[in-house]
């Protein structure tokens, strides 16, 4: 279980990123967070595994304080939290396989990372999860050579190296056209029902949310303003969500 607790995060002393925010994720739940741009949902997701150090709150993992957690003891919980980030975070340059390698990096020995040598194991278990997500065949292609789709399939796989409990998903469709966009949501959708994996998806597309979240949460302006199940967003919520002058297109609104 994740234990949000009156999370807020300031930046620079006055930008209020996230605003006393609160919420409780059961394991296993595919929780969706939506709202505008700018409305705290990166800065919320990278809280939670402490890319972006929270200015007050708690965040508790399975019982575990993350917030208040050494070094040490915060490199355990990352490895345990894989991340799908908007715009891939591959190495370009180097090939499919090797990037997805670099989700053992917690795990192995660094200094077999600095001249690219990993363990026989991982490297067939790289090309296990590579064939999950339909990409064996460009395990030597170089990255940049992928199209937006197949590299977000890249950073799936290398989320699951991590043998993680928990998947924080940012905007991972954003760039991607519809087709692609379900194709990615439902390699996400198949690893929290398969493996029971916490996913904690920000989104957009209300279409999205609709057919794959659990679980709703909304930020505006940093503050949550919605919790519940996608199908009670009516009208009214809508426009506290996205703003007064806002209106539905089809169920596509972004």
């Amino acid at each position: 279980m994740l234990e949000v607790r009156n999370l807020t995060k300031v930046y620079d002393g006055k930008v209020r990123a996230l605003d006393n925010v609160s919420f409780t994720v059961p394991d296993g739940q595919f929780l969706v967070v939506i709202g505008l741009s700018g409305s705290g949902k990166s800065t919320l997701l990278r809280c939670i595994n402490r890319l972006v150090e929270p200015t007050s709150g708690q965040i508790l993992w399975n019982g575990v304080d993350v917030t208040a957690a050494p070094a040490e003891e915060l490199r355990r919980i990352r490895r345990r939290i894989g991340m799908v980030f908007q715009h891939f975070n591959l190495v370009n340059r180097s090939s499919v396989l090797t990037n997805v390698l670099a989700g053992r990096l917690g795990y192995i020995n660094p200094a077999f990372s600095l001249i690219n040598r990993f363990p026989k194991e991982d490297i067939d278990k790289a090309l296990q999860k590579l064939e999950r997500v339909g990409i064996r065949d460009k395990a030597q292609v170089r990255a940049d050579e992928l199209s937006g789709g197949q590299q977000q399939r890249v950073g799936i796989a290398r989320a699951l190296m991590q043998d993680p409990d928990l998947i924080l998903a940012d905007e991972p469709v954003a760039s991607l056209d519809p087709v692609l966009a379900h194709s990615i949501m439902t390699h996400l959708e198949q690893i929290n029902k398969q493996d029971g994996i916490m996913v904690i998806c920000s989104l957009h597309f209300l279409d999205l949310v609709q057919r794959y979240a659990d679980h709703v949460i909304a930020l505006n302006q940093g503050a949550l303003v919605f919790e519940g199940k996608a199908k009670d967003i009516d009208d009214q919520r809508f426009k506290e969500i996205y703003g007064q002058e806002a209106e539905r297109v089809g169920d596509a609104k972004h």
